[in-house]
């Protein structure tokens, strides 16, 4: 009955599925769940800065950042390989093989998650062991809701994650300090993977049957996570390695600011792109002809674009009075840095929707490629214009390696899959840039 509602319902709405209505509706709906976790990041942070400095700030990102890798590193890739599967198995209305296969992934999320605490011990972080588990079981069923376009309880799952961010951050950094930290990191992986549960196990009760035919059936999954993993991987080991290096060539403190600039820019305003990733990245693996395709990534990049240019413009001209608001005025140095990682999120915009194009294809090991490539090259960006420059030299090394990341992926897409960038597209990329970078003059000019 409940395939039967859902192909009735897809089939009413076939025709704009893939349509600016479609879009704007989905990425209005998640981005105002992401609007309220900006605001309660922005409560944790002001409360952190206050209770924890800088040095404080710079520990909790240490170790969110390690926890984050140890994660990645044990989850072999199967929130993103079991999205694919779930979601072909969705569309075929194959109720079946969707519960013996959400089955499968379960198996696989509980066996990932013992392989997370036992590197956690062996590695010496045992008291991130039980934030890298909950993080593993609990991205297992989200990449379950992904697949079978459960967008509704998402919505619900982050909103209530993004609420209990604050109600167990704030008293605890206010109660104990940097005592807290660990136990927040614990704290939060429990409050995002509770209703995660719920929500999927209301529809696809739980079923567990730990047998080889079980664990054979995953190995597809895991061959293509593998390569997913590297990628995050290098993604999380980069991060790691520039507040490692920034704490050994500066201390602690820098890494807080560092850490503050980058929560600014580049996560703050991630969180428009990740309100696109529970439904872009499901119909994007679903279509395959190139025409379709090309028009889908270019109306989601127009979305995108539209929607981060006020923000950002905003932004760039207000974070000398934001910074201390949201924050303190111990974190004023990082403003010239998040000001120029600001023009960085427009290249961001025109090359994510394109990025997705390659996981849809199942392009693995490309992916894989691509992403360390980036990360190598931010990495190596960082580290020289940081000794250059200091901080801001970190907002161009960010800027530099977003341009590099935007020529990369498109040439790729190009070759590989036929994509071509739509001549409105181009010119509104353009546009964009000249206002937010017009915006960055302005701001340079008045507050130099």
């Amino acid at each position: 009955m409940y395939f039967c509602v859902q192909k009735l319902k897809k089939e009413m709405v076939e025709e704009d599925s893939n349509g600016y209505r479609h879009i704007l509706k989905y990425t209005s709906v998640f981005g105002s769940v992401q609007g309220l976790n900006v605001i309660a990041g922005l409560v944790r942070n002001k409360f952190a800065a206050l209770f924890l400095g800088t040095a404080g700030m710079g520990l909790a990102s240490l170790l969110t950042v390690t926890m984050n890798f140890l994660s990645q590193t044990a989850s072999f890739g199967l929130s993103i390989s079991a999205v694919r599967q779930v979601s072909a198995y969705y569309d075929e209305y194959n109720e079946k093989k969707l519960y013996h296969f959400v089955g499968v992934v379960r198996v696989w999320c509980l066996m990932a998650a013992l392989i997370g605490v036992m590197l956690s011990i062996i590695v010496g972080y045992w008291t991130l062991a039980p934030a890298v588990a909950l993080t593993i079981v609990g991205g297992g069923e989200i990449a379950i809701l992904k697949g079978s376009r459960q967008l509704r309880s998402l919505a619900v799952i982050q909103t209530i994650t993004a609420i209990a961010s604050v109600i167990i951050s704030v008293p605890l950094y206010w109660k104990y300090g940097q005592k807290a930290i660990l136990s927040v990191i614990n704290l939060m992986a429990l409050a995002s993977m509770i209703p995660a549960l719920l929500s999927s196990y209301r529809l696809y009760p739980m079923r567990l049957q730990f047998s080889s035919q079980m664990i054979n059936e995953g190995m597809g999954m895991l061959r293509l996570g593998i390569a997913y993993t590297l990628a995050a991987l290098a993604g999380s080991g980069s991060e790691l390695l520039i507040r490692w290096w920034l704490e050994h060539d500066a201390g602690l403190s820098m890494v807080g600011l560092y850490n503050a600039g980058s929560l600014l820019t580049v996560t703050y305003i991630g969180l428009v792109f990740a309100a696109m990733d529970n439904d872009y990245y499901p119909r994007l693996s679903a279509v395959q002809g190139m025409q379709e395709t090309n028009a889908m990534v270019n109306r989601q990049m127009v979305v995108l674009l539209w929607l981060v240019t006020p923000l950002l413009t905003l932004m760039i001209l207000c974070l000398p009075w934001i910074v201390p608001l949201l924050l303190s005025s111990q974190f004023l140095p990082i403003v010239p840095m998040a000001q120029i990682s600001a023009v960085a999120m427009v290249l961001k915009a025109a090359t994510l929707p394109v990025a997705y194009l390659t996981l849809a294809r199942g392009r693995s090991v490309a992916y894989l490629v691509l992403e360390t490539s980036y990360f190598l090259v931010f990495v190596l960006l960082v580290i020289f214009c940081f000794r250059q420059w200091g901080l801001l030299g970190t907002g161009i090394a960010i800027l530099f390696a977003h341009l590099f990341d935007f020529v990369m992926i498109h040439v790729y897409a190009h070759h590989a899959f036929g994509y071509c960038l739509g001549r409105r597209t181009l010119y509104m990329i353009g546009a964009v840039l000249l206002i937010v970078s017009t915006a960055l003059c302005i701001a340079l000019c008045i507050y130099s």
